[in-house]
């Protein structure tokens, strides 16, 4: 898997989490468009999409703030299924 398959991944599953289309940098946590509990809903779509386990030990809801900062905790954290 590459890197352009994790930024469609994730691109595709935030932009339908939050019902719109998101900017890699704009900022998600922070803005309050997603929270907690929507970051884990976000890790379980993007596993499935990707076939693939994201572990969860170290990540933090920082890790999710913007699209760009997502990809780079997932191909941090990835092991493949």
């Amino acid at each position: 898997m590459t890197s352009a398959d994790i930024l469609a991944a994730v691109r595709a599953v935030v932009n339908e989490c939050i019902g719109r289309q998101v900017g890699d940098e704009e900022s998600l946590v922070s803005s309050g468009l997603i929270d907690s509990l929507m970051i884990l809903r976000l890790i379980s779509e993007i596993e499935l999409k990707l076939d693939a386990h994201i572990e969860t030990a170290t990540i933090q809801p920082d890790d999710f703030d913007t699209i760009a900062l997502a990809v780079e905790t997932v191909e941090r954290t990835i092991q493949s299924a």
